[in-house]
């Protein structure tokens, strides 16, 4: 989920190729809801179609990842690249390269 504009999510997505990786992008400009409305969240879990429980959700404001853990979606709050990677381990997610 993202509260950016349409031209900025469209270059983020391609210039980290994050469509490699990332299943469904929820951007606040094509559903018009941003976060912390909650609703965008739940929208989330119904376009991923999975039990919340199956999703992680990563983010670096706290009031986000608390509303995410507040609809049961395990979440990392992201402050740099080591804890986080580690944390994603601690849930089955290791990232070998």
């Amino acid at each position: 989920m993202s509260n950016e504009s349409r031209e900025l999510n469209a270059h983020r997505i391609r210039e980290f190729k994050l469509d490699g990786f990332v299943d469904t992008f929820i951007s606040s400009c094509y559903v018009h809801l941003r976060k912390p409305d909650v609703e965008i969240f739940r929208l989330a879990l119904d376009v991923a179609q999975a039990p919340a429980q199956q999703i992680v959700y990563i983010e670096n404001t706290p009031l986000f990842v608390e509303i995410a853990q507040g609809l049961g979606i395990r979440s990392i709050l992201h402050t740099d690249y080591k804890s986080t990677s580690a944390k994603l381990a601690t849930m089955g997610l290791k990232n070998d390269g």
